[in-house]
């Protein structure tokens, strides 16, 4: 097989597990919920998991003290009292794997849902970010490594995965141009190519 060909021959097995049609969105030179990005993204996510569930069982009283080898985390992490807010985390990131996983290689059109979703939950996750490092910064006086660290993660959570909803987003007004419904290509039912068309039966 000669180098030219191959490249052709990867497109043609994706357009043929996406039941015939190209599983990158039309006017987008790759597939954005492709599997291996998708699969960047949640092993970038358990990282952040493995640190969010680290902070908290500290301040659950796992542990006496919490690992940092440039700042003192505690007065960072102990702001709040008792109320454990690297949980919060532990859930987002939770949330990001699982998201990550659902659906198919062409899921921005066959299940927007989840991609729309995913979107939400990265873009909660960069701002809390953002807030957590103002208030580092300006509130406490204070930083902790492993706050950055998840903060860090969050923002490339966020950069890797904003183009799925984007691609999402415009499957639906396609649908919404057709004069399909938006709601039901929300949950893949509507496909958006035919006017009044609906993508799926049922």
């Amino acid at each position: 097989m000669s180098n030219d060909e191959a490249p052709a021959r990867l497109r043609d097995t994706a357009v043929s597990r996406a039941g015939g049609r190209s599983p990158v969105p039309p006017g987008w030179g790759e597939n954005p919920t492709a599997w291996p990005k998708r699969i960047r993204l949640a092993v970038l996510a358990f990282v952040g998991l493995c640190v969010a569930s680290y902070l908290t069982l500290y301040q659950l009283g796992f542990f006496a003290h919490v690992w940092d080898p440039f700042f003192q985390s505690g007065k960072v992490l102990n702001l709040l009292g008792q109320f454990p807010d690297a949980a919060l985390g532990v859930g987002a990131y939770l949330a990001e794997i699982v998201l990550s996983l659902i659906g198919g290689e062409d899921r921005w059109r066959s299940t927007p849902w989840t991609v729309l979703a995913l979107g939400v939950v990265i873009s909660c996750g960069a701002v809390v970010s953002v807030l957590l490092v103002v208030v580092q910064a300006v509130v406490v006086g204070a930083w902790c490594t492993l706050c950055l660290t998840s903060a860090l993660v969050s923002f490339l959570v966020f950069a890797w995965g904003a183009k799925e909803p984007l691609a999402a987003l415009g499957h639906l007004e396609r649908v919404r141009r057709s004069g399909g419904s938006v709601w039901r290509g929300l949950w893949g039912r509507e496909d958006g190519s035919v006017a009044g068309s609906t993508g799926r039966s049922g």
